[in-house]
């Protein structure tokens, strides 16, 4: 679907520009009963509006015209309009068809006014320190300006004229005729003018901006990015988008996307990390330093006896992001313990004992009876992990087609 670029039949409809013919059909028939002449005398005139807003957003074709050109497709696909044309195009978007198509050229807004130009959306990467502490930063943006030398008119006084081709307008209708009494009504916008509605002479252009009406300009933006901001929030700066003759500029508008951090994730509010410790502060107690977003340097303590397992988690309260425009309020932050393991033979094996003696006791031993088999047990490589599977599959396929003996392999794998 066409860009909208006026929202005026849907309004009145109720409904949104993306909304299917059946919702149009429910919403019309809803308003229909509401203000028919014949239950509500006064409302004539509301009535005749929703009738041709229903009447134009289920015609394909003119449908087609509202959702690229808006009142201006309509009023120029209309053609000579027909009986009372001319009072609902008044009533609806104010002054009359006729003297609309008489007295206007180019593509203009509603009543005459300036249409809205489009926003510029830019990504703007702060980090997640930026969203904790808040930062002010300036960003400098190029953009469309009126010329300043010809102030927007492309040329010198009485150079830019009226296209003759599209008689102003922008747009051509061609009419095509079918069979008797069925024609086909086309529109495109015209070539002579690209779309402008007037022709410049190039002996008369401006100088400085070439007959094009603007000139670039960098624009240097003071962007604020307040505390417990998020992800793809939106900072807007209004009517600061590209310039245009009769067009009223859109917005700015910035879109924050965090970059990654080397220890914390974000979840709404709440901070997360991994916080690596060895087997002795697993089992005896620790205390801990973690550098926060703003500096600080938080002290988080395990009392002796406490056993922090491998893969538990434990809450900071108070310790997350700051919320968006209430900063004193903030979330938790999530620490997961990963636990680091000795290394193989890292005390004589006369040490072990007396360990033993101090940990949890075992379990009881199985029972072993006499025909169990013993194998050994090796560490597991990944890398070569897949490979020697293969390798083996292809030996035992070779055994099956000499029709050698073979039984099933003993795999373990011990990380």
């Amino acid at each position: 679907m066409a860009n909208v670029v006026d929202t005026k039949l849907y309004d009145i409809l109720g409904v949104s520009p993306t909304a299917t013919e059946n919702e149009l059909k429910k919403s019309y028939r809803k308003l229909a009963k509401e203000y028919h002449p014949d239950k509500n005398p006064d409302a004539g005139d509301k009535f005749k509006e929703i009738s041709f807003a229903y009447e134009v957003l289920t015609n394909p074709e003119k449908k087609e015209l509202y959702d690229r050109y808006g009142e201006q497709g309509l009023r120029e696909g209309a053609g000579g309009g027909g009986p009372g044309m001319d009072d609902i195009f008044s009533h609806i978007f104010g002054g009359g068809l006729f003297g609309f198509m008489g007295g206007q050229g180019g593509r203009g807004g509603r009543n005459g006014g300036r249409r809205r130009g489009e926003d510029m959306v830019h990504p703007l990467k702060v980090s997640l320190e930026d969203m904790y502490n808040g930062k002010t930063t300036k960003l400098q943006l190029s953009k469309n300006v009126l010329c300043s030398s010809c102030n927007g008119q492309g040329g010198k006084a009485g150079a830019v004229q009226k296209c003759v081709a599209c008689r102003g307008r922008g747009m051509r209708i061609m009419i095509r005729q079918l069979a008797p009494g069925m024609v086909q009504q086309m529109q495109s916008v015209c070539t002579d003018c690209s779309g402008e509605g007037e022709l410049i002479n190039e002996k008369d252009r401006c100088k400085k901006c070439e007959g094009q009406k603007v000139c670039k300009e960098n624009k240097l933006l003071e962007v604020h990015v307040d505390k417990g901001m998020k992800h793809g929030q939106k900072i807007t700066f209004s009517g600061e988008a590209d310039q245009a003759p009769n067009i009223e500029p859109g917005d700015i508008v910035l879109v924050l996307q965090e970059k990654e951090h080397e220890y914390f994730n974000r979840e709404s509010s709440n901070l997360h990390m991994t916080q690596r410790i060895g087997l002795v502060e697993a089992l005896c107690g620790f205390q801990i330093t973690v550098a926060h977003l703003d500096g600080r340097q938080l002290l988080v303590k395990s009392p002796p006896g406490k056993v922090i397992e491998p893969g538990c988690i434990q809450v900071v309260k108070g310790e997350g992001m700051p919320q968006y425009r209430n900063p004193f309020e903030k979330g938790d932050l999530y620490m997961k313990f990963e636990v680091q393991f000795p290394d193989n033979n890292w005390i004589n094996p006369e040490k072990l004992v007396e360990l033993e003696d101090l940990l949890p006791a075992r379990a009881e031993h199985p029972v072993i009876s006499a025909d169990v088999e013993e194998v050994e047990l090796s560490d597991f490589d990944r890398a070569q992990g897949a490979g020697s599977g293969a390798r083996r599959e292809a030996y035992n396929d070779s055994s099956d087609e000499e029709g050698g003996p073979h039984g099933p392999g003993v795999q373990c794998a011990h990380q």
